[in-house]
């Protein structure tokens, strides 16, 4: 299946060929990259203290869009004071700091400055506010971003994305830049950087995942109601392939008919599967039925699997044991099982809604879920167990594509190539930079708010879990996806709450190990929020930055011309003009996850900070 050329790339990928990357430009870009999100998430969060050395307002504030050096003090281990300086801009975009791409400089109170490192940082200056474990863990995720985002950029690297290199499947993996505000955006935490070479979306390798059967006692399933179990499963894997896996469990002296199939992540199987479920494996309770014949490539979010043989195939999104970002990549039992649910819930919704046929935007549904079902291990297996064994299948976004229409991640939009140039650099000439924008806004923001006012439902829209549709770069609606635990909504504000699917509910050991993840609550303003932090915040405003940068729109003109398409909203729907106030998204301030804060402080608490709106200075004047 593999070259032995490809073999030798990979190796070259985490070995050789990372040394001497780590003596190239690529580790000085990477390494500053990393302390400039570090900074600007510390400051943003307020997890350190700063000072801001910058023009003034009338207030005597910092004056917004105005070049400011950010100054963060801190000590050296041997108690000397030392400073970290960095030159950036306090943005409209919530008020988020944006720091230049120059590097950051360490100032000492003698001798001369030099480039900021990342090791020396975090000693000197987050030591300051944290200690002990959690720092050593922190200051291991970042090393790991280090070391596997400069392996990544290292690897093959492509001056000009053309041709085929701008489908919707190859640019899930030429797309290298992970989380644009989170610090940790590549750490892969329980990945080797073999691992990592091997299963990483930026190398593009081919594998197959692992397939077993679990027992029907010991599995919980859900399925869409469009599809029956066995037909699906039989039509994703091949009748071939199908009876196959079938004649191997006869061999076993077992019945088929007494398990299901699941795909399991090649390294989930070898590092996680086996060791955690060997007795279930000795009792036939799983039997091993080989890999697929069908062979599979990890999208961005690294443990999704798209089907590269047949691309109308579903998407495969895999349990797996590693950290990335603020999450661990397990596939929590009640998640698995809430996702045809909820996508079945979501897709009726839209089916029964003439405006959101009109905007015509797309729910890829998560159409069947296994998952082992935990409650049956014993106690003091029950929790390193939990999460480790699920799939869920999504539909594949090629069922969707109409004639002409070609599909970019949504934060591809502020993908810059290695040349210099952005990936929509075309587009913004054919079509001129308000003209785009105006378009883009109206695609993507506008099924977002539908689906909060017209239905009471907050949607977890990240520049992952949102796809761009477009017509040579002329963007025409979008794709949404992910939405197991995607959502948020309080039964009693939405506007048919009958129709709310009975959901599988947390264990309580879920919501006391992470809070901040849940998808029923009583807050209209949680709801609100939840769309808020992933959309607006990171989406939109990495794109309003991004704008003004490279192309001179400025940020006001941005979320003026958001706010435009909001208000032309409620004007056109005045029978949710209650809804408007329950879900204000003219509010002067919202909610705001403190990513960073989580990782440095742990999840043990809620983490969320004022932020202000940058679409208050526009709200309407009923307002």
């Amino acid at each position: 299946m593999i070259s032995t050329e490809t073999i030798d790339k990979l190796r070259d990928a985490a070995g050789e060929g990372l040394v001497r990357a780590l003596g190239s430009g690529h580790m000085l870009h990477v390494e500053q990259r990393i302390i400039r999100q570090l900074i600007q998430a510390l400051i943003y969060e307020e997890i350190v203290i700063y000072e801001e050395i910058a023009a003034s307002d009338s207030s005597g504030q910092p004056a917004v869009g105005s070049r400011s050096v950010f100054r963060l003090p801190g000590r050296t281990e041997e108690g000397e004071a030392v400073a970290y300086e960095a030159q950036g801009r306090r943005m409209a975009s919530f008020g988020r700091v944006r720091l230049d791409g120059v590097p950051v400089r360490r100032v000492p109170g003698e001798g001369a400055a030099m480039n900021a490192q990342l090791g020396l940082f975090v000693t000197e200056v987050l030591a300051q506010v944290q200690q002990g474990e959690r720092l050593s863990r922190f200051m291991e995720e970042l090393a790991q971003t280090l070391l596997k985002d400069v392996q990544a950029q290292a690897f093959e690297p492509v001056m000009k994305l053309e041709g085929e290199q701008l489908s919707y499947d190859e640019l899930e993996g030429n797309i290298k830049d992970g989380h644009p505000y989170h610090p940790c955006y590549k750490s892969r935490i329980g990945f080797t950087l073999g691992d990592n070479a091997a299963y990483g979306p930026e190398f593009k390798r081919l594998h197959r995942p692992v397939w077993i059967a679990i027992d029907r006692s010991s599995s919980r399933i859900a399925h869409s109601e469009d599809i029956g179990y066995g037909e699906y499963i039989g039509q994703e894997l091949g009748r071939e392939q199908y009876a196959l896996f079938g004649s191997i469990i006869a061999g076993q002296g077992r019945q088929a008919e007494d398990y299901y199939f699941m795909p399991v992540h090649p390294w989930q199987w070898a590092n996680i599967i086996i060791p955690q479920f060997h007795r279930a494996l000795a009792g036939q309770e799983i039997i091993m039925l080989g890999e697929s014949s069908d062979l599979y490539r990890p999208q961005q979010s690294i443990r999704t699997l798209a089907n590269f043989t047949s691309r109308s195939r579903a998407y495969l999104k895999l349990s797996l044991s590693i950290t990335n970002t603020s999450t661990s990549r397990i596939m929590a039992g009640h998640t698995v099982l809430n996702g045809p649910l909820i996508t079945d819930w979501l897709h009726g919704l839209i089916q029964n809604d003439a405006y959101a046929r009109q905007l015509n935007f797309v729910i890829l549904r998560e159409v069947l879920g296994v998952t082992y079902d935990y409650g049956q291990l014993p106690e003091h297996n029950r929790n390193k167990a939990y999460g480790t064994l699920g799939a869920v299948w999504r539909e594949s976004l090629h069922h969707y594509l109409q004639k002409d229409e070609d599909a970019v991640p949504f934060n591809g939009l502020c993908h810059v190539e290695p040349s210099g140039v952005p990936l929509i650099d075309p587009w913004i000439r054919a079509y001129g930079v308000e003209n785009w924008t105006e378009q883009m806004l109206r695609a993507a923001v506008s099924p977002v708010i539908h689906m909060l006012y017209a239905h009471g439902i907050g949607m977890e829209s990240h520049g992952q879990n949102i796809i761009l549709l477009h017509k040579q770069g002329l963007p025409q609606r979008v794709v949404l996806k992910d939405f197991h635990d995607g959502v948020r909504f309080s039964v009693s504000h939405l506007t048919e709450p009958e129709r709310c699917p009975v959901l599988n509910p947390e264990p309580a050991s879920h919501a006391l190990v992470n809070p901040n993840s849940f998808i029923k609550t009583t807050s209209p303003a949680d709801v609100r929020d939840f769309s808020y932090d992933a959309f607006f915040f990171i989406c939109l405003s990495e794109l309003a930055m991004f704008l003004e940068e490279h192309y001179q729109l400025g940020e006001d003109r941005f979320w003026a011309a958001t706010a435009k398409i909001i208000v032309d909203y409620q004007q056109k729907h005045p029978q949710h003009k209650e809804r408007y106030r329950l879900f204000d998204l003219f509010e002067e301030t919202v909610q705001i996850e403190e990513l960073t804060k989580r990782r440095l402080f742990g999840d043990g608490e809620f983490r969320f900070r004022a932020g202000r709106n940058p679409l208050y200075p526009f709200r309407p004047s009923s307002c």
